[in-house]
C-alpha cells in the first residue's frame, strides 16, 4: 500500500502504525532471507517510533502525511547508533554518533525506519552484487540483479518489505533500480537534497532521493527531505513547493523532447517498445512531443568513468586504518598497516576504481584525462541548455536492458555500459524520475525517464504522475508470497 493511503487509514482509525510496522516487521522476517533487501533490520527501534507514531494519532496530532510511514534507508546514511557499513568490510562495524540530516528529518515528519538497505559497495555498481556482505535478488526474478548501487531499498520498496525508501544516485543509483524493480524512484537536482551525513563517492556528483510505490508518495517524501542545510554548503537554498499539491495540473500545454541520442544499436527491443508507447500516452495526454538532440550523449559515460573514479579515490583515502573503519593488526609500520588494511577492507569494484581515479589524478595525467573530462562533462550541460531552450522536459528510457542475471555481466564494462541512459543527468545535475512504463515477455518491469531543468521537480513529477493516472503499471506487484 503507499504511504498516502497507508496513512490516510491511520488518520481514519482502520489500522495503526504499530500495526504496519509489525506487518512490515513480519514480512521481512519471511521473506528477506531470500530477497537480501537488508543488511540491518531495526525492529526495536521502528516499534518505539511506530508506538510515538501511534500516540499522534490518538490524540488527533499526526506530525504530518508521513507520521507512521515504514522506510527502508540505503546503508549510505549515517543513523545514529545503528551500523552504516557502505556495504564495505571497511565500515562493518561503523556506528555513527550522528544522523544524516534526511533521517533527521523523515524522523521529525514521523517517518518508521525499518531498517538499513543493502547496496554495492561504498554505492559502486549496478546490480547490488558488490555488497560485501550478500546480494540482493530482485522481486520479480529471484535470479535476476535487481539494480544497483540502491538494490536493497528497491527491491524492499517492490517487495511489500518498506512503504517507501531513500537511496543515492551518483550514476544512476536511484533510477536504474526503480527500473528494473518497478517501482518509482527520484533524483533531485544536485544541491536540492542536504548531503550531510551520506558517505561520499563522488563529491560532484552524489545525490539522494526517495523510492516509492507511486509518484504521490516521491512527493511527499522529497518534500520532507529538501531546502537547505547550514551543515551542506552545497545544499541551495531554494524554496521547497508543495509538489503534492502540484501533481494534478496534467501536461496540457507541456513541451516534451525526445532525445535521438537514447535510442542506440544493441538495446533490448522490448525496451524502446514500450518507451515508443509511453511516449504515445504523454502526447494522448496534451503534450507536444518532438525530437531533440543531446550530441555529447555518447561521450558521457566515459566521462562519468573518469571523473567519478577520481572523486571516489579522493573521498576514500580516508580509509586508511587510522582514523575509523577497519585496521588489520600486526603490521610492522604505518605504510604496512594502511596497505594491508585497505587490501583487506575493500572488495574488487571499488579498488578497481580507486586505481582508475588513483591513475587520472596523478602527475602528468590529471589534465590529459580529469581536466578534459571535466571539459565533456560541460558540453554534455550544454546539450541540455539548447534542449531546453525548445521543451519543458526531456522524456527517454531509463535503461537500455531488463534486470539481467546474477553473474551475467562480469566484464565491468559491460556492467558500466548498463548506465548509459542514467549518468547524463547526474553529471549534470539535473533532476529525472523513473517510472513503470511495462512489462517485458518474461514479465519484468521496464522504466520511462523523465529529466527536468534545474530546480523543476514539480514538473518532472507532474509528468510522471500524469502518466502513471493513465496506466496500470505501477498496480503490478511481483508475485511473492
Amino acid at each position: 500500500m503507499p504511504i498516502h493511503e497507508l496513512t490516510s487509514a491511520y488518520r481514519r482509525g482502520e489500522t495503526t502504525p504499530t500495526a504496519a510496522t509489525e506487518a512490515y516487521l513480519a514480512r521481512i522476517a519471511k521473506l528477506d532471507g531470500e530477497l537480501g533487501a537488508y543488511l540491518t533490520v531495526t525492529r526495536e527501534h521502528a516499534l518505539r517510533a511506530a508506538a510515538d507514531a501511534d500516540a499522534r494519532y490518538r490524540a488527533g496530532t499526526p506530525l504530518g502525511p508521513l507520521d507512521g510511514a515504514p522506510l527502508a534507508y540505503k546503508d549510505v546514511l549515517c543513523t545514529r547508533g545503528v551500523t552504516t557499513t557502505c556495504g564495505s568490510r571497511m565500515l562493518e562495524r561503523f556506528v555513527p554518533p550522528y544522523d544524516a540530516t534526511v533521517i533527521a528529518r523523515l524522523a521529525a515528519a514521523g517517518a518508521v525506519m525499518l531498517g538499513k538497505g543493502n547496496m554495492d559497495e561504498f554505492a559502486m555498481g549496478s546490480s547490488t552484487e558488490h555488497s560485501a556482505f550478500k546480494p540482493t535478488r530482485n522481486p520479480w526474478d529471484l535470479a535476476r540483479v535487481p539494480g544497483g548501487s540502491s538494490g536493497g531499498p528497491a527491491a524492499a520498496v517492490a517487495a511489500g518489505l518498506a512503504a517507501g525508501g531513500l537511496g543515492t544516485d551518483t550514476g544512476g543509483s536511484i533510477r536504474q533500480p526503480a527500473a528494473f524493480c518497478g517501482v518509482v524512484g527520484l533524483k533531485p537536482t544536485y544541491g536540492r537534497v542536504s548531503r550531510y551525513g551520506l558517505v561520499a563517492f563522488g563529491s560532484s556528483l552524489d545525490h539522494i532521493g526517495p523510492f516509492a510505490r507511486d509518484v504521490t508518495d516521491a512527493a511527499l517524501l522529497l518534500r520532507a527531505i529538501a531546502g537547505a542545510d547550514p551543515r551542506d554548503s552545497t545544499c541551495l537554498p531554494a524554496p521547497v513547493p508543495d509538489y503534492a499539491a502540484g501533481l494534478p495540473q496534467g501536461l496540457t500545454g507541456l513541451r516534451l523532447g525526445l532525445p535521438d541520442e537514447y535510442f542506440i544499436d544493441g538495446m533490448d527491443p522490448e525496451i524502446e517498445r514500450a518507451v515508443r508507447a509511453a511516449v504515445d500516452v504523454v502526447r494522448g495526454l496534451g503534450a507536444t512531443v518532438e525530437r531533440v538532440s543531446l550530441p555529447a550523449t555518447p561521450h558521457a559515460l566515459a566521462t562519468y568513468y573518469v571523473i567519478a573514479p577520481a572523486e571516489a579515490s579522493s573521498n576514500l583515502a580516508r580509509y586508511d586504518g587510522v582514523k575509523y573503519g577497519l585496521r588489520v593488526p600486526g603490521a610492522r609500520d604505518l605504510v604496512e598497516m594502511s596497505s594491508r588494511t585497505r587490501a583487506a577492507g575493500f572488495g574488487a569494484e571499488v579498488k578497481r576504481r580507486i586505481m582508475l581515479g588513483t591513475y587520472v589524478l596523478s602527475a602528468g595525467y590529471h589534465e590529459a584525462y580529469y581536466g578534459r573530462a571535466q571539459k565533456v562533462r560541460t558540453l554534455v550541460r550544454r546539450d541540455f541548455d539548447a534542449a531546453f531552450g525548445r521543451v519543458d522536459l526531456i522524456v527517454a528510457p531509463m535503461t537500455p536492458n531488463v534486470a539481467f542475471k546474477h553473474g551475467e555481466k562480469e566484464d565491468p564494462l559491460a556492467m558500466y555500459l548498463n548506465d548509459v541512459f542514467a549518468v547524463p543527468a547526474d553529471m549534470t545535475g539535473l533532476p529525472a524520475i523513473s517510472v513503470p512504463c511495462g512489462f517485458s515477455v518474461q514479465g519484468l518491469p521496464i522504466g520511462l525517464q523523465f529529466i527536468g531543468k534545474a530546480l523543476d521537480e514539480a514538473g518532472v513529477l507532474r509528468a510522471a504522475y500524469a502518466y502513471e493516472q493513465a496506466t496500470p503499471w505501477h498496480t503490478r506487484k511481483p508475485a511473492l508470497p
